[in-house]
């Protein structure tokens, strides 16, 4: 398929424009990295293509050596990728290891979400020692069993090797008391975690002056 095929909405820049960069894949970041295709593959296949090469884990530390000619990549987009993860590389050097555990820590994370006049469910994926490997929003919109599927929240979880979860969501209504399908949903992903072995830890709901933890409410 050629990207000017797919929906717009679903395009790499225009799905970070409209929905934040944390809703993107690394395929669709890499996409973005690499500005365009090469012939016989469009931009997201060719970033496919070079992440399933390099692994995820291993593209951070890729050579300019090793990219070039990588699926007709040259110079000028081989030592794009190399700067930009180097730089990334650079910028979080001397970044302290983050642990999310707590609800307190989900609530002071997601301050930007307090006040705002549609839900948004994201996910922080932990490691094993509860350190915070990458957080992505999942879906906007009310929150009901058609729209939150297992699927969405745990592939993330699975390629990044995640051992916990926090699932977390606002209430525009400033309320922070679960509903019915608060509570479904998250028996839902409780019980597709248990069989991933992937662990969620807590449900955070935020309110406008507060926030619901269903661990600390004895839920989970």
């Amino acid at each position: 398929m050629k990207l000017n095929d797919v929906p717009k909405n679903d395009r790499p820049r225009e799905k970070l424009a409209k929905y934040g960069v944390d809703r993107l894949s690394n395929t669709e970041l890499l996409a973005i990295i690499l500005g365009t295709g090469v012939k016989g593959l469009n931009v997201v296949d060719l970033a496919n293509k070079i992440l399933k090469k390099f692994g995820s884990e291993n593209l951070k530390d890729v050579k300019y050596d090793e990219l070039i000619n990588t699926f007709g990549l040259g110079q000028a987009k081989a030592c794009e990728i190399v700067a930009c993860l180097e730089l990334g590389k650079r910028l979080l050097k001397d970044k302290p290891e983050k642990l999310i555990m707590q609800p307190e820590d989900v609530y002071r994370e997601l301050k930007d979400l307090r006040q705002h006049k549609k839900e948004h469910l994201v996910i922080f994926y932990l490691d094993t020692h509860s350190r915070e490997i990458m957080r992505e929003i999942i879906s906007i919109g009310t929150l009901n069993e058609n729209l939150v599927h297992p699927r969405e929240v745990f592939e993330p979880a699975i390629k990044n090797n995640a051992a916990q979860i926090i699932i977390a969501h606002n209430h525009p209504s400033g309320i922070s008391d679960p509903s019915d399908d608060d509570m479904e949903i998250t028996r839902r992903l409780i019980d597709s975690g248990k069989l991933l072995g992937i662990e969620v830890v807590d449900h955070v709901i935020i309110g406008s002056g507060g926030f619901f933890s269903f661990r600390n409410n004895n839920i989970l």
